[in-house]
């Protein structure tokens, strides 16, 4: 039984009797743990109908580029096998999601969307719920807990959310079963983009070509548990204490699976917890509290990839302290490129331009100095999202906004006052070497005979 919260009719179209029942799948692209498939399954089967699952793979998403599309296809290509396996039919058309959701309904008896938090995957389920005939439902499951049952509005804090949140974990903290389908759809006919060889596939696209792909990472749900195991395994016990160390290598790298669904966070949570060791209650705080704050800023605040998206108090502050002398201004080749004075904030841009990701902790010094190094701090908020989102895995969604608007004061309060920053929090080299060697870390991504 999915849970009812996780449920939300977006239109208010009759009923139909038509071919088959449509799983539009767009952020959650997994089989493993997925409400939204369950619940199309479910619906197939009451009906005597079989399940289409439909992904729109649009060559103009916001800031994506070849880096970013590769790990996609990697992970689809893995759904289009598993799906097989089940019985269940996969039609992936090079179209925006929303003009191929609304095309494919027209042979549907009931659509099922999962659920986006960000303005572009609301934008297009609004606009197929205007232009369907049939029902659009909702399946929330790419949270441990519902959205709105989590809270009603824009949270201040981790500290006002996490008491709110945790009272709603037994309800939702339980497992998924996952069905079979009854009617089989893999003998249904349609055009379909061919996800068999991804050199092929991607050569199809046309797409920014300007990051390329990283060995790294490899996209989909297989890797993703791989990883999740060895964390489980081999760092969880000492996660508390080497979280924040980028030398140690202690985190669970589940961002960039997250950030493409193709892992369940409600999974991760699970599997994690039967762990019993030291370092489970962290790393929850981390995945369900932290990582669900971070849906909740984007969903109910408009204006989450701007500066005007800001606390008031940390936009004021900032201003107050905009002709402040600083101690450089970097062009934004200087900064996209690694060069500054700075060997740590440019081993962290290095990082995340060699690998995809950078590691949380030095993500924030890294957002922190950019304040310092630019004209003003639109300018900086500015150039950290263009950066996040043109390199990181993981960047483009509700974590990687929420990441940079910490830097300016988001989910923080004011701290004492400093030149630039204003009480805006500060973070310092030499608070990074009392941490950890960063000295080590920078001389691991070093520019060799520069």
């Amino acid at each position: 039984m999915i849970q009812k919260e996780r449920l939300r009719p977006l239109n208010n179209e009759a009923a139909r009797t038509r071919d088959f029942v449509v799983y539009w799948m767009q952020s959650s692209q997994r089989t493993h743990f997925n409400h939204a498939l369950e619940y199309a399954i479910d619906e197939a089967n009451k009906r005597g109908q079989p399940l289409v699952v439909f992904f729109g793979l649009t060559e103009h998403y916001p800031e994506a580029n070849e880096r970013h599309y590769a790990f996609m296809l990697e992970g689809l290509r893995e759904v289009e096998h598993s799906l097989e396996e089940r019985g269940i039919k996969f039609v992936v058309w090079p179209i925006s999601p929303e003009t191929g959701a609304v095309e494919i309904s027209r042979r549907a008896s009931l659509v099922v969307v999962d659920r986006g938090y960000t303005r572009i995957e609301r934008q297009w389920r609004s606009a197929v719920a205007r232009k369907m005939d049939c029902p659009l439902i909702q399946v929330e499951t790419n949270v441990v807990v519902p959205l709105e049952q989590a809270s009603p509005k824009e949270e201040y804090a981790a500290r006002t959310f996490r008491p709110k949140i945790w009272k709603q974990l037994p309800k939702f903290l339980v497992s998924l079963r996952a069905r079979r389908i009854k009617k089989d759809s893999i003998g249904l006919r349609f055009d379909t983009f061919r996800l068999d060889d991804l050199n092929d596939a991607l050569a199809r696209l046309t797409i920014d070509r300007s990051v390329g792909r990283v060995q790294s990472f490899t996209g989909g749900t297989a890797q993703a548990q791989k990883r999740l195991r060895e964390f489980i395994a081999k760092k969880l016990p000492a996660y508390s204490e080497l979280r924040n160390d980028p030398n140690a290598d202690g985190v669970s790298h589940m961002s960039p699976y997250l950030h493409f669904g193709q892992i369940s966070p409600l999974y991760i949570a699970l599997e994690v917890r039967k762990a019993k060791t030291k370092g489970v209650a962290v790393y929850l705080e981390e995945l369900i509290v932290r990582r669900e704050l971070s849906m909740n800023f984007v969903y109910y605040n408009e204006r989450y990839d701007d500066f005007a998206g800001l606390p008031s108090w940390a936009r004021q502050t900032l201003k107050e302290h905009e002709k402040d002398k600083r101690e450089a201004i970097y062009a934004s080749e200087e900064l996209e490129s690694a060069r500054t004075a700075d060997p740590y904030w440019n081993a962290a841009q290095r990082e995340m331009l060699l690998t995809g990701k950078m590691h949380g902790y030095m993500r924030m010094y890294w957002g922190k100095r950019l304040i310092e190094w630019s004209r003003t701090a639109e300018e900086a908020f500015r150039t950290a999202l263009y950066l996040n989102n043109k390199y990181e895995l993981d960047g483009r969604d509700s974590g990687g906004f929420t990441g940079v608007a910490w830097c300016f004061g988001k989910h923080d309060r004011p701290w004492p006052r400093r030149p630039v920053l204003g009480t805006v929090r500060a973070m310092k080299a030499s608070g990074l070497r009392r941490k950890f060697d960063a000295d080590a870390y920078a001389k691991k991504y070093e520019v060799k005979n520069a």
